[in-house]
């Protein structure tokens, strides 16, 4: 028999989840969140719209435009609303990108970039590099140094936070050489927003991706802060209406928006709090799996990481194996994005570790409603985990050789 789960999810070969560790991929909704989608969802209106309805739609936008500003202590003016960070980013790469300038990336970033830029630089040799990585995950900042030397690139763009490690990039030198050469900042902060704080008045980006299911809100929703004064040969992606003041037409999704907004402002009041408590989650998970598991490393454990994050090889146990011997608990192989891929992560093999090394790599990912006692089971539930997969591979090896 089947039965309700705290997080109303199951399996019906497994049975229920009993440890949602994935918030890399998507974060429960907060209530708070909830209760203004569906308070929205009661209501009707246009946003757009001039008449009574149709005004209570647009201040709910503006509310939720206000909460997101206060977040990022930056001007609501600045945001743009948008149905996810996929289209912030390709809206930041391909409103920022100028013809004969470089643009400039590491080969750590999300798809959403990597893609982008390589689509635009396609009809111009050159025109994109992809800085290397190193083993902690961080990017190789004197090779960014260089390419900025030579004076011809137009925009860099470099994620905050990896969103399989977790290692964050320290944006206020790499913004202070991009704009001493002459170039604009855009940093895709999807895994930061909501699990550090970020202030846009102190960092100094020209342009900043985020999504709002990462953080609590609903899924379908993202914007893009441009600031103010920035000088772009903006290029919008959809054409139509002027909503968004022209940067993306169409018809404003106004419960998604509105629990965006309601779950930036529980951010802004739980944050402090959460840092601390979801770090201390981390480190008992990573401590109790590597002292029960022998032959494992953490990923970018010697960089700066989110609290949340925990990227972890096993050494000789695939990790589609090790997820499936603990069905009940919700980790990735890698990101939500290339789940399923063929090819092992990008990430991992741009950090130098081996094909194989990467193949067994689970990410383990917490957040503001994760327990002590989810991160004590998930724990117990990887030892376990491993142990039967290495015994299997073990015994199969024996058989083969026989």
């Amino acid at each position: 028999m089947l039965s309700e789960t705290r997080w109303g999810m199951r399996d019906e070969s497994d049975g229920p989840v009993s440890a949602y560790l994935d918030y890399n991929a998507t974060a429960p909704i907060r209530p708070e969140a909830l209760a203004a989608v569906v308070d929205a969802l009661q209501a009707v209106g246009n946003a757009s719209s001039v008449h009574h309805p149709g005004r209570g739609a647009a201040h709910r936008v503006e509310t939720a435009r206000r909460h997101l500003a206060d977040l990022l202590n930056c001007s609501p003016g600045e945001i743009i609303f948008t149905s996810g960070a996929t289209e912030a980013n390709n809206l930041a790469l391909r409103a920022a990108h100028r013809r004969e300038a470089r643009i400039v990336t590491s080969g750590a970033e999300h798809p959403a970039v990597l893609e982008t830029a390589r689509d635009l630089a396609q009809n111009e040799p050159g025109s994109l590099t992809v800085l290397p990585m190193r083993a902690d995950g961080l990017v190789e900042t004197v090779a960014l140094e260089q390419e900025l030397g030579r004076g011809d690139v137009g925009l860099v763009s470099l994620m905050a936070a990896n969103n399989e490690t977790g290692v964050l990039t320290d944006l206020t030198p790499v913004v202070k050489a991009a704009h001493a050469a002459g170039a604009l900042v855009h940093t895709d902060a999807t895994q930061m927003i909501g699990r550090l704080p970020l202030d846009l008045s102190e960092v100094d980006v020209d342009l900043l991706s985020l999504s709002a299911h990462k953080f609590g809100g609903p899924q379908g929703v993202g914007a893009l802060f441009v600031r103010r004064g920035t000088p772009l040969p903006f290029r919008p992606l959809i054409t139509g209406g002027g909503q968004e003041k022209g940067w993306r037409a169409g018809t404003l999704n106004v419960p998604g928006i509105a629990g965006a907004g309601a779950a930036a402002a529980a951010v802004s009041r739980d944050l402090a709090d959460d840092v601390a408590r979801v770090t201390q989650l981390r480190d008992q998970l990573e401590h109790m799996v590597t002292t029960a598991v022998g032959g494992c490393r953490i990923n970018g454990q010697q960089a700066p990481r989110l609290p949340g994050v925990a990227s972890i090889t096993f050494a000789g146990a695939p990790a589609d194996a090790v997820m499936a011997a603990m069905p009940h608990i919700a980790a990735s192989d890698g990101s939500a994005c290339a789940s399923g891929a063929p090819t092992p992560s990008h990430v991992l093999l741009a950090m130098g570790l081996s094909r194989e090394e990467a193949d067994c790599t689970v990410r383990f990912s917490l957040g503001y409603a994760t327990t002590a006692d989810e991160t004590a089971a998930a724990a117990e539930a990887v030892v376990r985990a491993v142990h039967q997969v290495r015994a299997a591979m073990a015994a199969t090896a024996g058989a083969l050789a026989h």
